[in-house]
């Protein structure tokens, strides 16, 4: 996608007609008129790129007249030197469909973003390099924002409102306040955005938090706040630090995300309207977290550690108004109501939701994954136990493989990050759970080959841990001894690539009533209408990974809370769909079940 998009291209021929937004003594200035900012938020990375549409159509339809996005810098910057915006990364397209649909968009860039992605937008390798600071004004880190901002500004200049495109205003950084109080970076920040020729407002963010919002802004820049609830109190926080101008709330909390293992997230959509109605009366502005959540495809999922590491489910429906599957909720019914009493909404109402097409698909094919280990990644030996940072595995899966002797006993690891399950001559021993903090697993009294596959199950995204290594951490030893001589596999999962296709179709078939044990890959095909969503159901399964046409669906767990994984309609093909389960336990049976709807879990209701 060039710099100049369909939508501005004409119009940049008259540019003394161009639409200005300004910030007023009390308003925001949209052609010098007060505008008030009716925003929600919708992660074009975390949408499938053929329901950007749908999507942002339904927004305009809930009487929203913009649309806010982050951009994930690990999402276009894969690699050193990488900025890749094709297919679901063209942030450019993204656009183009916002001010088709006649709406206005607001774009915040971070660096660093939270958004309970993984390691919070930021690059893995980017923070594995030595000495590099982490979102602080340290040269080998602004570098890469200056390389960042480079090859992102440019898709978002000609974009800008005041050249005939969607983008009102773009955020520096994000809830700052939370982990710094460097003004320099700040600074440094706003430097780069402005000699990249962004000239509309810049904001800032922060929770509604008297310290946060003072450490987290500055003078020259307009701030905003982040709340759920109390917007009167909230506002009137935020008032403080911004004694003129208008007030914003940028992330108006209208449900909460999900962690494995825990309850699913709901908020009430009574409560939720009456705080929105309170906030839209003071003639605040707002950006609706979330409008639409989506979903945490492949290994793109955060985590938290408060004290105990708490990684994201794939789901981010987040309890929005505008469910995972792309369905109107009755909070989206309770908004729109709330937003019609300040300002226009359309007649139209969104396609009412109809039932998926439910049916079970049997996995007759089974492979182990030590069968497919020679296809999925190199083998490369160390003389210690390397972090997956050292071996460049920035996501997913590590095969570590070394040898132990009947007195070893014993295996301790100083850390696993994350988990790691344990196996001596292909027999499973035991899991190490970060979770769990279990790092201690006892051994068979033999010789044999051990192996730990080590699972990334997220980035932390946000505090001190932004940055951390993964993999094994702090040596590994037995009773009498520290093992030093390993063999390492990353593996290659993202991308469902023709050789483990191929091994996969040559695999032997057995009846899918057989239960099953892991790690394995099942494979079988089923039916289907092109473009039709699904809803995929694993009662009976433990834990691991679903392809659907080669795309990766993300993680399942029988931890809780998600029960179903959805699958969006553009994945799916007309006539024969391939379906693949890595179960890294055991199962069952070899059968899987569709369903009609989603079921995203217990809640603490």
């Amino acid at each position: 996608m060039g710099d100049a998009s369909p939508v501005t291209r004409e119009k940049d021929r008259d540019r003394t007609a161009m639409p200005t937004f300004e910030i007023g003594e009390q308003h925001f200035l949209l052609d010098g008129h007060p505008h008030q900012v009716l925003s929600g938020a919708l992660h074009y990375f975390r949408v499938h790129p053929d329901q950007w549409a749908d999507r942002i159509h339904k927004a305009r339809l809930m009487g929203l007249n913009t649309v806010e996005t982050y951009v994930a810098w690990n999402v276009h910057a894969t690699a050193p030197g990488a900025f890749d915006t094709s297919g679901g990364r063209d942030i450019g397209r993204f656009l183009d469909l916002v001010a088709a649909e006649g709406m206005h968009a607001i774009v915040r860039p971070g660096p660093f973003i939270c958004a309970e992605w993984d390691n919070g937008g930021l690059p893995a390798w980017l923070l594995a390099r030595p000495g590099v600071g982490i979102r602080s004004n340290e040269p080998i880190y602004m570098a890469a924002v200056a390389e960042y901002y480079a090859r992102l500004l440019p898709l978002i200049r000609n974009r800008q409102v005041t050249r005939g495109g969607p983008v009102l205003a773009m955020q520096v950084e994000n809830e700052y306040g939370a982990y710094g109080n460097d003004k320099e970076y700040l600074r440094a920040l706003v430097r780069l955005v402005r000699d990249g020729g962004i000239d509309v407002p810049l904001l800032t963010c922060d929770q509604a938090d008297d310290d946060m919002l003072d450490r987290g802004g500055l003078p020259e820049l307009h701030r905003t706040a982040t709340f759920g609830s109390r917007s009167t109190e909230r506002l009137a926080t935020l008032r403080r630090h911004q004694p003129t101008g208008p007030l914003m709330c940028m992330e108006f909390w209208d449900g909460w995300f999900d962690s494995w293992g825990h309850h699913h997230h709901v908020t009430s959509p009574t409560s939720t309207a009456r705080d929105l109605d309170d906030l839209l009366a003071a003639g605040a502005s707002v950006n609706v977290y979330m409008f639409h959540g989506g979903t945490n495809f492949g290994f793109t999922n955060g985590a938290n550690d408060k004290g105990t590491y708490a990684p994201v489910t794939t789901s981010y429906d987040y309890d929005a108004p505008l469910s995972e599957a792309g369905v109107a909720t009755a909070k989206y019914a309770a908004l729109r109501e709330v937003i019609a009493r300040h300002a226009p909404v359309p007649d139209e109402d969104p396609s009412p939701a109809l039932p998926s097409p439910a049916f079970v698909v049997p996995l007759p094919r089974r492979l182990a994954l030590t069968d497919a280990v020679p296809v999925l990644g190199e083998v490369r030996a160390w003389d210690h136990a390397p972090t997956t940072d050292e071996i460049g595995q920035w996501s997913g899966f590590t095969l570590y493989r070394t040898t132990i002797e009947p007195d070893d006993l014993v295996l301790t690891v100083g850390e696993v990050r994350d988990r790691a399950i344990v196996s001596v001559d292909g027999d499973p021993v035991g899991v190490l759970s970060r979770t769990d903090r279990t790092s201690t697993v006892p051994l068979p009294q033999r010789a044999g080959v051990l192996e730990l596959l080590v699972e990334d199950m997220g980035r932390v995204n946000y505090g001190p841990r932004i940055g951390e290594a993964k993999g094994l951490i702090g040596g590994v030893r037995t009773a009498g001894r520290e093992l030093r001589d390993w063999q390492t596999v990353g593996l290659r999962l993202e991308e469902f690539g023709e050789p483990l296709a191929a091994l996969l179709q040559a695999a032997p078939v057995r009846a899918p009533s057989q239960p099953g044990a892991g790690p394995t890959f099942y494979a079988g095909t089923f039916a289907a209408s092109s473009g039709t969503d699904l809803h995929l159901r694993l009662d009976g399964w433990t834990k691991g990974l679903v392809w659907v046409n080669g795309f990766l669906l993300g993680r399942y767990w029988s931890a809780a809370p998600t029960r179903t994984l959805y699958v969006p309609g553009p994945v799916v093909r007309e006539g024969r769909n391939d379906l693949v389960v890595l179960e890294l336990h055991g199962t069952t049976s070899a059968v899987v079940s569709f369903v009609a709807a989603p079921d995203l879990g217990p809640t603490d209701d």
